[in-house]
């Protein structure tokens, strides 16, 4: 969540409900404040500011309906939850149309509610990061841990922003050393699977006699040297995000085993009898043209269209030049922290000739080449 208690308006003219959420509310750790009725709320919305909204639908005066639309007008990005005693799916409809976020009828379900609120706060989190990344991309630095602000880089940020709102599983394809890894950590930063963990494996640098295990786990005894109990990256990854990178060089016999887990949702560890429901959001990475390993044999065709839901492809640095003089400046900061060093800046010949090299390490060899000279310089260079 955020460094702030969450906050919360409640608008509600039954007294009984007002008192029941507010203590609620507080137990699970937002900062509430209620309202007896929609104009009261109305005028609170504008002096408190809540992050979020919960509102009966029938009141006196102002309903829940003309209040939400009062509120959209003015803050359209702030969640607005309804709570009704007279429940129907068209008045239900009629709320979402006009930007609830949810609809919850009386009696309340209050884990489900809660449910929602987490949900809400979340996807607000999300928002108030984007935001911020988004000003640091406005100020000509980059978009979070990015550095660059290019026309090619600038639609790779706002492919991660809209990507980041959805559960839809991603591609990410460059070059070695262009971010691959950087872009589905950011993904998971932005979306509302960020308190969840981040779990990432590479099919290229596991041993295929391995590579079963850590995806899938394992029971002790499973296989000769089993001698624990294993988790895979599955359950590891559970209500988060699994990162498999170099998905080309998956062994083509577990790739049937790995499309059949992502379609059931469900994994079994080697070895074992029980198995388990994951919540899992799969980024999937290469370095090589997806379409070309299918055509090669390299990749099922199925598990290719299974992880392809979009594609994010990164360009290599050759292709983006103007970014290079914003990363020397950020390699030489960094440089000088880590080695203690006061390089202080790269004289324009430099740059230029760092701009003429073909990169074909991208980024990577890029900070190296950096590292190495912020190391050895006498000064500026």
């Amino acid at each position: 969540m955020t460094s702030h208690k969450t906050r919360v308006l409640v608008v509600d003219d039954e007294p009984a409900m007002r008192e029941v959420l507010e203590m609620l509310l507080q137990k699970w750790g937002f900062e509430v404040r209620v309202a007896s009725d929609g104009t009261e709320g109305r005028e609170l919305a504008e002096s408190y500011d809540p992050d979020i909204v919960i509102s009966d639908v029938v009141m006196p005066q102002l309903s829940g309906l003309e209040l939400l639309r009062s509120l959209k007008s003015g803050n359209s990005a702030r969640p607005v939850i309804l709570v009704t005693a007279q429940g129907s799916i068209d008045m239900a409809v009629e709320a979402m149309k006009q930007g609830a976020q949810d609809f919850v009828t009386k009696p309340l379900d209050y884990s489900k509610l809660r449910a929602i609120l987490e949900a809400a706060g979340k996807d607000l989190q999300a928002r108030q990061e984007f935001r911020k990344l988004s000003s640091q991309l406005e100020k000509g630095a980059g978009f979070g841990d990015f550095v660059g602000t290019s026309k090619p880089m600038r639609e790779v940020y706002q492919l991660i922003q809209d990507l980041s709102a959805s559960d839809a599983s991603v591609i990410v394809t460059g070059e070695s050393g262009t971010g691959k890894e950087l872009v589905a950590r950011t993904i998971h930063k932005l979306s509302a699977r960020s308190d969840g963990p981040f779990i990432a494996i590479n099919a290229a640098a596991i041993p295929e006699n391995l590579m079963e295990s850590e995806i899938f786990g394992h029971e002790r005894g499973a296989f000769t040297g089993a001698v624990g109990v294993r988790a895979g990256c599955f359950e590891l990854a559970n209500r988060g995000t699994l990162l498999m990178d170099e998905i080309g060089e998956m062994p083509p016999s577990l790739q049937p085993k790995l499309l059949r887990v992502l379609e059931d949702g469900r994994v079994r560890r080697l070895g074992g009898r029980q198995e388990f429901a994951f919540d899992v959001r799969v980024i999937a990475a290469t370095n090589r043209d997806p379409k070309e390993a299918v055509d090669a044999g390299k990749l099922r065709e199925d598990l290719y269209y299974r992880l392809n839901v979009f594609t994010v492809a990164l360009p290599p640095l050759r292709e983006r030049k103007g970014d290079i003089a914003l990363l020397v400046q950020h390699f030489i900061r960094e440089f000088n922290y880590k080695h203690n060093t006061r390089v202080e800046a790269v004289r324009d010949e430099a740059v230029e000739m760092l701009k003429a090299y073909s990169w074909r390490g991208n980024v990577r060899e890029l900070k190296n080449v950096m590292e190495r000279a912020v190391i050895l310089a006498k000064g500026d260079w």
